[in-house]
């Protein structure tokens, strides 16, 4: 494929538990751990690079040990690195989750602080590298400031933005309202995180709200009820494609992937959502953070 795909965020060293029995508080549970780079970028770079794309990403890893493992991960999987850059001092991104028996997530924690060193400051100095991409990508690991920044400043790129997390999902509402062109191109986010941005209950009134922020295109995934998706304009709710869940990390990464890649293969909205579901599919069907197989499924 032509062209290039950015994709700016994080990078950690993921620490995963798999229980093999019941989780139990305040006691140990028999299980598999399992040590790997992800992150939220990350892994959405990984996928996009697996579906045939030239992928640049734009990171910070630590000078320690966790950023060496991290930075050679990324290249030995084929991510262009020369956006990105290695800081003696600081310390890598940790995300440390634990799953049961099941494959849900039990509780998880991330250690993203490195990411704040990704300011409006540090993508100024590469944003005609940025703005010459077919498409870019950003998560909310990254400081509102820098959001609000892309925001304005992808101005030949479609900016889809990942809202990562609860915590962090507002400062895409934060970032719209001090940005000057206020509108941002598509944005994906699970139901809790538009319950957190929006402060509305269902999927279509957060959707509503979203695109009256100025979201051109939402995508709130339901998890086993599939997706929803709106403009404005056109409102859709896909279902999800039944499965055997082994793993529910990455699902959402590997669905905005699928929609990136849709999209760059001029599949209109919202069907494209519809390749993110296989891709999702394929994520919750791996022991794997990203299936390595993830092609098989997007037929």
């Amino acid at each position: 494929m032509s062209g290039y795909i950015t994709v700016i965020g994080g990078v950690n060293l993921d620490i995963s538990a798999a229980l093999t029995a019941p989780f139990v508080p305040a006691d140990s549970v028999p299980g598999h751990v399992s040590m790997g780079s992800g992150g939220v970028a990350r892994n959405i770079a990984h996928n996009l690079r697996l579906m045939g794309h030239e992928v640049k990403f734009v990171s910070i890893f630590g000078g320690e040990t966790f950023g060496e493992i991290c930075q050679r991960e990324c290249e030995t999987i084929g991510l262009d690195l020369t956006l990105s850059e290695r800081r003696e001092g600081l310390r890598n991104g940790l995300y440390l989750c634990v799953n049961d028996q099941t494959g849900d997530m039990i509780a998880a924690v991330a250690d993203t602080d490195i990411v704040n060193h990704l300011t409006p400051d540090f993508l100024e100095a590469r944003i005609d590298v940025i703005n010459a991409s077919t498409a870019v990508v950003a998560d909310t690991n990254i400081p509102m400031e820098s959001l609000s920044y892309l925001i304005d400043h992808c101005t030949t790129a479609p900016l889809f933005v990942d809202t990562v997390s609860t915590a962090k999902a507002p400062r895409v509402a934060k970032a719209l309202k001090q940005s000057r062109t206020h509108r941002l191109h598509a944005l994906k986010l699970n139901l809790m995180e538009a319950q957190a941005v929006t402060h509305l209950n269902t999927p279509q009134e957060a959707a509503e709200c979203l695109t009256s922020m100025g979201v051109g295109q939402v995508f709130i995934t339901l998890g086993s009820d599939g997706v929803y998706c709106s403009d404005g304009a056109c409102h859709q709710h896909y279902h999800a494609i039944p499965t055997r869940v082994i793993n529910t990390t990455g699902a959402g990464d590997a669905f905005i992937a699928g929609v990136i890649h849709a999209s760059l293969a001029q599949v209109p909205f919202p069907e494209g959502a519809t390749t993110g579901l296989k891709a999702a599919h394929a994520t919750l069907l791996s022991t794997q953070t990203v299936n390595p197989d993830i092609n098989q499924y997007l037929q």
